[in-house]
């Protein structure tokens, strides 16, 4: 497949539709892209704003492939790795909906179960690396944060197995179960200029005090790993944890409050020199909330049982409470958990831990990550979740010749 223009004002460009994890996103490989956009600049964003559908006054996404939220409005672009012992880099963009505006600051942990897959099936992987049954592992090459992702693929007669018994809350349907590992995922030695002296513990302390003007003063754990989380206590915000998206996305001023705190923590985070910049950096840092495990029921009506779950965690992206769980947000809760006497480490019962099952508003997760003190500083080795993905659809995206 080619890119085409049309005599009727489109070009139309080799595109896959697929989920990954509770997000979807449109994937491309790189040498498919027009020219313009085959690096990075106003032409690719332009293309893509439009591909998805954004800017929209309506909030809707109606002209694009965008769902209308922040699990929905992404693209990905891979292309073969040049990089030594990597198959594929993966570029991810989260497209702002009502603005216009692809925030590159960060990675997107649920799609990134879906890089291997696109990966072998659109020929990225080289033959010698694949099986034809049983796991292919496909090396990548996160280039927003500059890390390492490990995917376990599973593989039947030579093709990647997309259907199975797997059940991931936040997903309808059952698939075939991937294992993806974040490789050292603190950001402080990548490719990335933004990224690099952010340490896993960005201030060196596992608890901080933030005051936000307004607000209030809060205790803070900052978390760099996966991508920039602050950690509250959800008491402190007047939360109990179990809140589901319509305790928190109808109300207007909340949202305005939360909003400031996760600006305020990216300006302590050392991510932006002041709040005015936030509005730009959409996509990080994230803010989450944490409690104790209590009992509630999931957005699906499925009842969430306190015994069957570490702690409740509650994450904003975008602007609103999330359906489910980043998966980036994900690692960032397994190293946190697994530093003793942060926020998420507390909230969890404190002590040592190695992986911790924690409640959202979907359901439940369960995430792992092995932790050790080098010289005093802390390091995550690697964060290890269950993710699964499938194409949805394949063939070409249109989008009108003079939009990009």
């Amino acid at each position: 497949m080619t890119i085409e223009t049309l005599a009727g004002g489109q070009t139309r460009i080799p595109a896959t539709y697929m989920r990954g994890g509770t997000s979807k996103g449109v994937f491309f490989r790189l040498q498919d892209l027009p020219q313009s956009a085959q690096q990075a600049g106003l032409a690719r964003d332009k293309l893509l704003l439009r591909v998805i559908g954004s800017p929209d006054p309506y909030g809707k996404q109606i002209d694009g492939m965008g769902g209308a939220s922040s699990s929905t409005s992404k693209a990905v672009i891979l292309a073969a790795s040049e990089r030594a012992n990597h198959d594929v880099d993966y570029l991810f963009g989260q497209v702002s909906i009502d603005k216009a505006f692809v925030d590159w600051s960060g990675n997107c942990g649920n799609l990134s179960a879906a890089v291997g897959a696109f990966a072998i099936h659109s020929g990225l992987v080289a033959a010698d690396r694949l099986v034809r049954d049983g796991v292919c592992e496909v090396r990548i090459w996160q280039a927003n944060i500059g890390k390492t992702i490990l995917a376990k693929v599973p593989m039947r007669d030579g093709e990647v197995q997309e259907t199975g018994d797997f059940e991931l809350d936040g997903v309808t349907f059952p698939a075939a179960e991937l294992e993806i590992a974040f490789v050292d995922p603190a950001a402080d030695d990548g490719d990335d200029a933004d990224a690099k002296g952010a340490a896993l513990l960005p201030t060196g302390a596992v608890v901080d005090q933030l005051t936000v003007p307004g607000v209030g003063s809060f205790e803070v754990s900052f978390i760099n790993a996966g991508i920039p989380t602050l950690f509250v206590d959800a008491e402190a915000l007047g939360f109990n944890g179990t809140e589901l998206q319509g305790d928190i996305n109808e109300n207007v001023a909340l949202l305005a409050q939360l909003e400031l705190i996760r600006a305020h923590g990216a300006v302590k985070m050392g991510l932006i020199n002041d709040v005015s910049e936030a509005a730009n950096r959409q996509h990080t840092p994230k803010l989450a909330w944490v409690a104790p495990a209590r009992s509630y029921q999931a957005s699906s009506g499925k009842s969430i049982a306190a015994e069957d779950i570490d702690l409740c965690v509650r994450a904003m992206s975008m602007g609103k409470l999330h359906h489910a769980m980043m998966g980036t947000a994900a690692v960032a809760i397994a190293a946190a958990a697994a530093i003793p006497g942060t926020l998420v480490n507390v909230a969890a019962g404190g002590g040592e831990r190695q992986a911790v099952t924690f409640g959202h508003p979907s359901g439940t997760l369960r995430v792992g990550a092995e932790a050790l003190q080098e010289q005093g500083q802390w390091r995550v080795k690697k964060a290890i979740m269950s993710r699964s993905a499938r194409i949805l659809m394949e063939g070409w995206v249109r989008v009108p010749s003079a939009s990009f």
